[in-house]
């Protein structure tokens, strides 16, 4: 994201400028992945331009360029009034008449900024990053997408509770809406090609129902890694009619046949999978389309540990195994856990786990604004990668998130920046992230949280019974 995203246009107050961060260099191969005509664009396209009358201090541009920074903030600064201090120190540098110290003209203006313009962004970033890989970041040049689902909670409202109804284990007034969401992440640049998320109670709020609305986030060519969660007859053939290839691990409840196996070798077979009859969600049109069988390549893979031999089932549609061999397919299913860590890095580092937006059309704007610094973060990634002759992967985003916010407010000497952005992308690069084979960590804490007593009855009954 541009350390500046505004700058002074003849025809209005302030407008976008380019990608002015030395991390952005145009000249360097990722330098142009979202230019400022873009961005212009996009918001014009959807009638989605703002403050930019005689006087207006927050327009769009100004607005994004400090909503993207709350979501990379942490603690005291990733408040609405620290963005207004961000904001009026750039202004004043500018020469220009700061914005009201109230942060609520901010908070209006957040809600004026467009979610489908912001999810534009997000696919076009990843896109043109993904158009960019080199040959040996992909796997035997083919792009490789992971998908997996989470969720996150929100403010209790009345608007959210209603839009996102909590589970329905926890008792009304003592837990907190929540939402599910599934993303397609890009294994060679770890950028998000696109997302979903709705309500976790109720039908088709699953996994499978949200990867079934980003599927266009899949090109003729490319390949979907996920876990079992997403391992069926329907999922694999509409993939495939797609032109898209899967790796996915074999769900538990697939029964094998052995009447109906072909051997390829030792722990490598193909198996013959029978469509189904049609789920209600699918149309008669897609159904009919879909073959009556389909072969499947399933190949058994092992993992020795320190006391014991671990085995799991890996079903491909890479049904030549000589010009992809069962220790590739390993490979390439290995990487599967990539997409864990992504995740962990939106919802911890970014703060994606819980949302205190109290209406749903903030939580939408919330949530695509932290996909979108979370491109951004992976775009330096990929820069310093690049440059120093590494693979994006194995960028820290904790560093490059940090380096980024470093300069969000940049001197205005041009021999400053471009020293700047030099020993940025050298001091990610420096800063890998280790490969641990075989780590294992328990899902344990060590520091114990303060000894209150769990919340039993809505808090307004526990003042009423105190007065």
């Amino acid at each position: 994201m541009a350390a500046i995203l505004t700058e002074s246009t003849p025809d209005c107050t302030l407008g976008f400028s380019a990608f002015d961060l030395p991390c952005f260099d145009p000249s360097l191969r990722f330098g142009r992945v979202l230019s400022a005509d873009c961005v212009r664009a996009m918001f014009a396209d959807r009638d989605a331009l703002f403050g930019y009358g005689q006087g207006d201090f927050w327009n769009t541009g100004l607005t994004l360029w400090a909503f993207v920074a709350q979501v990379l903030q942490g603690g005291r600064q990733r408040s609405c009034n620290a963005a207004v201090t961000y904001a009026t120190r750039y202004r004043v540098e500018q020469g220009m008449q700061p914005p009201s110290p109230d942060s609520g003209q901010y908070c209006r203006s957040r809600q004026k900024v467009d979610a489908e313009v912001l999810r534009r962004l997000v696919r076009t970033i990843a896109a043109n990053m993904e158009a960019a890989t080199p040959y040996d970041w992909r796997w035997h040049g083919k792009r490789v997408k992971l998908v997996d689902g989470s969720t996150f909670t929100m403010a209790d409202t009345p608007e959210n509770q209603a839009a996102f109804p909590q589970p329905t284990s926890q008792a009304p007034g003592l837990g907190f809406p929540m939402a599910r969401t599934c993303v397609v992440l890009s294994l060679a640049t770890a950028c998000i090609h696109d997302a979903a998320f709705g309500p976790c109670v109720g039908k088709e709020t699953g996994e499978t129902a949200l990867l079934r609305k980003v599927l266009d986030a899949f090109q003729p060519g490319d390949v979907l890694l996920a876990d079992r969660y997403f391992c069926s007859f329907l999922m694999l053939a509409i993939l495939k009619s797609r032109g898209v290839d899967a790796c996915i691990r074999l769900h538990q409840r697939r029964i094998l046949d052995p009447c109906r196996i072909r051997w390829l070798g030792h722990n490598d077979y193909i198996d013959t999978w029978h469509k189904p009859q049609k789920p209600a969600w699918m149309t008669q049109a897609l159904y009919d389309r879909l073959p009556r069988r389909m072969e499947v390549r399933i190949i058994t893979l092992t993992a020795e540990d320190e006391d014991q031999i671990q085995s799991l089932d890996v079903a491909t549609t890479f049904l030549d195994n000589r010009a992809y061999p069962a220790a590739e397919i390993g490979r390439l299913y290995g990487c599967r856990w990539y997409v864990e860590v992504d995740l962990r890095a939106i919802k911890t580092h970014l703060k994606l786990e819980y949302l205190p937006c109290k209406s749903p059309h903030m939580v939408g704007r919330q949530f695509w604004t932290t996909l979108l610094a979370y491109n951004v973060v992976r775009t330096v990634c990929a820069q310093a990668a690049f440059v120093h002759h590494k693979l994006a992967r194995h960028m820290s985003f904790t560093v490059a998130c940090n380096v980024l916010l470093s300069q969000w407010l940049l001197p205005p000497e041009p021999a400053i920046r471009q020293a700047l952005g030099r020993y940025s992308l050298l001091q990610i690069a420096r800063n890998e992230v280790g490969d641990r084979p075989g780590r294992i960590e328990p899902r344990v804490i060590k520091r114990r949280p303060k000894a209150y007593p769990l919340m039993t009855k809505p808090r307004h009954e526990y003042r009423q019974h105190r007065a």
